[in-house]
């Protein structure tokens, strides 16, 4: 009984391990071009609704909070099926290889913002740079299973996050064009470079 049970659990570590190096097919591009989408329309609903977001952070905070649970959700779902289709029997360790991959990222994000309001509201015009950087950490770390080419879209979001620590200062940091121009551009990036090597 032993012997199974050790090589039941070889055999785990082995799917496991094959995972983790395998390239991932599980994300569409179209579900990935449409949150590129959907982060221009979170601008424009900002510019529309939230002419001063540096005076209601806490609104701006929930506006893009909810479309990246928005886009995370579609792309979850798309995940999900697509996998099971081209990934058949590894699916399920697959999908679970590219969440752990990139959920540090996603929690570190909504962490710090959650930390900024609470402790440093002053301190909330660095947002949206903060977010492209733990952005581009999470694209960095889930280049591994990605085309190689992935990498670049990981510099695209280090480069803007730290454009926008730059020079987008106090309240122009809340401009809406300073989350969407990069998240709208990555992502169709992304969603190119996805379809280029999609199976």
């Amino acid at each position: 009984m032993r012997d199974l049970d050790k090589a039941l659990a070889d055999i785990t570590a082995i799917r496991s391990q094959m995972a983790r190096e395998a390239q991932f097919l599980g994300y569409g591009p179209v579900t990935l071009a449409a949150t590129g989408v959907l982060a221009v329309l979170a601008a424009i609903a900002q510019a529309l609704w939230l002419p001063d977001p540096a005076a209601s952070p806490a609104a701006y905070l929930a506006l893009w909070l909810a479309t990246a649970a928005i886009c995370a959700g579609l792309i979850a779902i798309e995940t999900v099926t697509r996998s099971r289709r081209l990934h058949s029997g590894m699916a399920e360790t697959m999908i679970w290889a590219a969440v752990e991959q990139f959920m540090p990222a996603a929690a570190a994000g909504a962490l710090v913002a959650g930390v900024l309001l609470q402790f440093a509201p002053e301190s909330l015009w660095m947002l949206p740079g903060l977010w492209q950087i733990v952005f581009a950490l999470g694209v960095f770390a889930s280049s591994r299973v990605l085309p190689r080419a992935v990498f670049a879209v990981g510099v695209w979001y280090l480069v803007t996050g730290l454009a926008c620590l730059a020079y987008a200062q106090d309240a122009s940091a809340f401009s809406p064009w300073a989350m969407a121009l990069p998240y709208g551009v990555g992502q169709l990036m992304l969603a190119l470079l996805v379809q280029r090597h999609a199976v």
